[in-house]
């Protein structure tokens, strides 16, 4: 199942497809008890994907019957052991891609000629995803980071190990020279070539960077390569020989008090735009501001949903299940303030109480 939506894998799923192009999205939960209803929903989500299909007159027999297969194919390949709290199949004419979300999506089978991807965007957008590089003299490692957890990354040629010839700890021991490591030239030339690497992986996945060590490393990483000067850097050693839980734990007071810094930062913006009469609240307003290009900064909070209708002038509160119902209709605005070069935070849930749960600053 697919997890990091980098910018070319987002732009790979809006191509253009042979029409049907399915998109099957489900809710799913993390622990028990509630988990033991997601195999049934999916299925039953995955029924009526192909109930659509052979109800559309658009779709050809031969069509119908190639992606249905996909549906299948997909359906085989998750494990809800590992689910989230979404879950999205992508099917069309010789394809089929699995997500798994860290946010909740509603219920939905859209057939149409691109996949659906705000749900996918917006989860992205809210788990705040962040990349940690743990260096030491001997390894380099990659992990990657999400809301409550790191993983260790295989990317971009990680881990890296320094050859042999170049790295000998039992001499150090011996001969005493053990302080000197992180000044030796091989060590230098190892950790450019680390450098080097991460700054490929940042290039095809920019996140934030995060990088770990002991001080000595972190001291020498950063005059060997160029990436540290925009790193937030983790004064802490042995996590390139350690676990993901670990690092989690060293890095998640500096995540934590990041959170609060940017809490306080977005009530302060919300504010002076009040002031300045380019401040903007709930759903209707937002919409229309994020289509038109307005929304300078958006701040969201982090569980909020509503289901609206569009009538064809304003939003308005709707149903679950009505027929024009758009549920995902903050995902949606999520998505295309992110379009338009927004600065997208969510926030916890309450700090927008005054603002319905979503509030932005405008361009003009």
């Amino acid at each position: 199942m697919e997890h990091d939506l980098s910018p070319a894998t987002l732009a790979e799923l809006r191509r253009p497809r042979p029409y049907p192009a399915v998109s099957v999205l489900t809710p799913t939960h993390r622990r028990e008890p509630d988990n033991a209803q997601d195999r049934v929903r999916l299925r039953n989500a995955v029924a009526a994907a192909k109930k659509q299909l052979e109800e559309d007159p658009a779709v050809s027999r031969d069509r119908r019957t190639e992606v249905s297969r996909e549906l299948d194919r997909a359906l085989a390949e998750i494990d809800l052991t590992y689910a989230e709290d979404g879950l999205a199949i992508f099917a069309a004419p010789g394809e089929h891609q699995v997500w798994t979300l860290s946010r909740s999506v509603p219920e939905r089978v859209v057939l149409s000629d691109t996949f659906l991807t705000r749900n996918l965007v917006a989860a992205q957008a809210a788990e705040r995803p962040f990349w940690v590089l743990s260096v030491a003299a001997d390894r380099v490692k990659l992990w990657s980071g999400g809301a409550d957890r790191v993983v260790e990354e295989h990317l971009g040629g990680f881990p890296l190990d320094r050859p042999a010839e170049d790295f000998d700890p039992e001499r150090q021991e011996r001969i005493g020279d053990a302080p000197s490591t992180f000044r030796d030239e091989g060590t230098r030339r190892f950790l450019r070539d680390a450098d080097t690497a991460m700054g490929r992986v940042l290039r095809a996945h920019p996140r934030p960077l995060y990088v770990t060590g002991p001080e000595p490393a972190l001291s020498l990483f950063e005059e060997a390569g160029t990436l540290a000067a925009d790193a937030v850097l983790v004064p802490h050693g042995g996590l390139a020989h350690g676990s993901a839980e670990a690092v989690w734990q060293a890095v998640r007071p500096v995540l934590e008090n990041e959170a609060r810094g940017s809490v306080e930062a977005v009530a302060r913006e919300l504010d002076a735009a009040r002031g300045r009469k380019d401040f903007a609240a709930g759903v209707d307003e937002l919409w229309e501001s994020a289509h038109t290009g307005r929304v300078r900064l958006l701040a969201v909070e982090e569980n909020f949903r509503v289901t609206m209708r569009d009538d064809g002038e304003h939003l308005l509160p709707a149903a679950d299940g009505d027929l024009d119902a758009r549920e995902d209709i903050v995902d949606e605005i999520v998505e295309q303030c992110l379009e338009t070069g927004a600065d997208v935070r969510f926030v916890p849930d309450g700090a927008l109480r005054d603002a319905d749960g979503i509030a932005g600053v405008l361009r003009y």
